[in-house]
């Protein structure tokens, strides 16, 4: 059976509404989506615009897995967006990047915001938001981004038909998630990596790090290789790939 979505024409933010939803008890698995969003964010309480005719959903399921476990499913979600990009643009061109950007060559036309929480049952509720640009694209962010149309000559799909492909595609790598060691997943994230081999600088809170990427740690932390041939494992922070 396919998961259910329920859609708006406007909300705050799918994610807000999952959350909502799951302190209300609601177990999922359920998408969310809305052809507008007023207040919608993206990692680090970025804003995120989405515009109609671009894809703002959200999933929300239970996990008895802890929480160091259930952060995974953010690369189950940039593989899933991944692929279900490359059903419509040049696969080569299409990559993800650390943590859980995809790209179209080295511009960003995806987002993937995880949110969780404990329930009174004691499982882990997740929020899994996933923001797609497929008819347009902001020019005033942080990083160049881009979108569907802008790399294909007919019309992008359309959002009601997006969410049933990326449904589809998640379905498929939840059930990797679920079954297999994280090291398969580790090494299909691999294989569309943008950046493995480039020179790389971390923006943490306390420092800045540079290095070449080498790919993911078994925790799904990224490996920058310093000059000193020392190996540093990056948990979270922002990634810039060449000159930064």
């Amino acid at each position: 059976m396919s998961t259910p979505v329920i859609a708006f024409n406007e909300i705050d933010s799918t994610n807000a509404e999952a959350r909502r939803r799951a302190e209300a008890g609601e177990d999922g698995p359920i998408w969310f989506t809305a052809a507008h969003q007023t207040a919608g964010r993206g990692r680090r309480g970025r804003a995120w615009a989405t515009g109609r005719g671009n894809l703002a959903a959200t999933l929300l399921l239970t996990t008895d897995r802890p929480p160091a476990d259930a952060a995974q499913l953010s690369f189950v979600a940039a593989l899933a967006v991944c692929d279900f990009a490359r059903a419509y643009l040049p696969a080569d061109e299409v990559k993800v990047k650390w943590p859980n950007d995809v790209m179209v060559g080295a511009d960003k036309v995806s987002g993937i915001l995880l949110e969780s929480g404990r329930r009174a049952d004691g499982r882990l509720w997740v929020a899994v938001g996933v923001g797609i640009n497929l008819a347009h694209h902001p020019d005033d962010t942080e990083r160049p981004a881009t979108s569907f149309a802008a790399h294909m000559a007919g019309p992008p799909p359309d959002p009601t038909l997006a969410i049933q492909g990326l449904a589809s595609a998640f379905d498929d790598w939840l059930a990797v998630w679920e079954r297999q060691p994280f090291a398969v997943l580790a090494q299909a994230w691999t294989m569309r990596a943008y950046g493995l081999g480039q020179p790389a600088t971390a923006r943490l809170p306390a420092e800045t790090v540079y290095g070449i990427a080498e790919g993911l740690d078994a925790d799904g932390s990224l490996r920058l290789k310093a000059a000193d041939g020392s190996i540093r494992r990056i948990t979270a922070g922002d990634v810039f790939f060449g000159d930064a």
